[in-house]
């Protein structure tokens, strides 16, 4: 049986992408950058924009308790009470972010179900485009906040309480006209799939057009402290100092020689110190207390358990050496997810029926589908990041990668909602 290929509309998709890009537009002296925080006016744009496109295409659109978008396409000679194939990602993005992470995902999937219908192709499942509230975490949660109220992870009341120290999701929600009612259940899927530029240069440098994702990497976040005695920097000679940061430096230095270092490590392995907060933080006072966050992921869910032990076995030999007291907490934790054999098979499959080579490869950051997973099926595509740039302006993926990946994206889709496999080819948009 020969896979149907399902083509995108290029221009059409880069107008819808360029279009979102203007809502939270920043100034930049070099690439292109927004800033889309849940909740806020740009937020509020993208989403009306989003709603209008929806409904022009002729999607059957809905907004949930925690402002979950979801447009709904049931052409006829589907069966509507068929579990929907979803596809889709986010609109909100971090401080002065790309344009792409996100945006490209969720106006892939609509074009995907453009594409079908200017095919004139009638799957047998309704097909649902998606976009999820705050999966970048930047305001009242740590991410994935919209996908995991939609996979049972997280209640709903808990994620509407949720705060950002001035208000409440409940109320932001209300205050930009996108706190619906319901939940959108992920589990009534058929499958999910979602498309997301890389954020790495690996695609790049193996000169791929997408790669099929085999396993979302694991995360496990702890913040802690770190107590010396804030004291005279002339005063205070070195011998008689007990400096926070010197301890917190010897404790970053500790932690990235950890993740070489571990047993069993692989590429995949890492773990960060990202953030350090000096108290008192002047420059003639020994640092006297300082907070600090770690970040450790891989795809093996041994070797994160393994670097979070050595954290807290650091910390201990620190205290013991240099006199300072420590505490430490472990607040986040996401363990890795397999992506499901039957979407990264349909994701293949759509490569080679479009004679486009397609490649496995681990996703080393967190994503929407990981919560997913835990309710259906899910796959996830990558396409190329340029020099592997994201979470900033300088992101940028040519727009014939756009297409070409959202080819492979809708081909596959195509097929697990039921398309006739056997329909003659027509022509469609090329990329050219």
């Amino acid at each position: 049986m020969t896979e149907r290929v399902v083509r995108a509309d290029v221009d059409r998709l880069r107008r819808d992408i360029e279009t979102n890009a203007q809502c939270g537009a920043v100034a930049t002296d070099e690439g292109v950058g927004r800033t889309v925080l849940p909740g806020t006016e740009a937020n509020r744009r993208a989403r009306e924009l989003l709603v209008d496109r929806m409904i022009v295409a002729g999607l059957d659109v809905t907004v949930d308790t925690v402002g979950n978008v979801a447009g709904t396409w049931r052409p006829d000679g589907c069966d509507p009470g068929t579990a929907p194939v979803a596809v889709g990602s986010h609109l909100d993005s971090v401080p002065n972010g790309g344009i792409f992470d996100g945006p490209l995902g969720v106006y892939a999937g609509l074009e995907a179900v453009r594409a079908m219908q200017d095919a004139s192709l009638s799957p047998a499942r309704p097909i649902q485009v998606v976009c999820f509230t705050g999966e970048e975490g930047t305001r009242f949660a740590d991410g994935v906040l919209g996908s995991s109220v939609a996979a049972g992870v997280l209640d709903v009341e808990t994620a509407l309480d949720r705060s950002d120290g001035s208000e409440t999701l409940r109320e932001t929600l209300s205050d930009i006209g996108f706190h619906g009612e319901g939940r959108l259940d992920a589990s009534e899927w058929h499958a999910w799939l979602e498309l997301h530029v890389e954020q790495s240069d690996r695609l790049e440098r193996l000169d791929t057009p997408a790669g099929v994702v085999t396993t979302i990497t694991g995360t496990s976040r702890l913040r802690g402290t770190i107590e010396g005695t804030p004291d005279h920097t002339g005063s205070t000679s070195m011998t008689e100092r007990t400096d926070a940061l010197a301890a917190a430096s010897e404790f970053v230095l500790a932690m990235e020689e950890a993740a070489r270092s571990a047993p069993d490590a692989t590429e995949t392995t890492v773990a960060t110190v990202g953030e350090l907060t000096v108290d008192p933080g002047v420059v003639n006072v020994v640092p006297g207390r300082v907070e600090f966050s770690v970040d450790v992921r891989d795809v093996d869910g041994t070797v994160i358990d393994g670097l979070v032990d050595r954290a807290s076995a650091e910390l201990d030999r620190i205290e013991r050496e240099r006199g300072v007291t420590t505490t430490v907490t472990h607040p986040y934790e996401v363990p890795p997810v397999e992506m499901a054999p039957v979407c990264r098979d349909a994701l293949h499959d759509a490569g080679r029926a479009l004679d486009l080579d397609t490649v496995d490869l681990h996703s080393g950051a967190g994503h929407d589908t990981m919560q997913v997973a835990a309710a259906t099926d899910a796959g996830l595509l990558f396409a190329p990041s340029r020099g592997g740039h994201s979470h900033n302006p300088l992101e940028w993926t040519d727009w014939v990668d756009c297409a070409v990946a959202t080819d492979i994206l809708a081909t596959a889709l195509a097929s697990l909602a039921g398309v006739d496999h056997d329909a003659d080819a027509r022509s469609h948009p090329n990329h050219d």
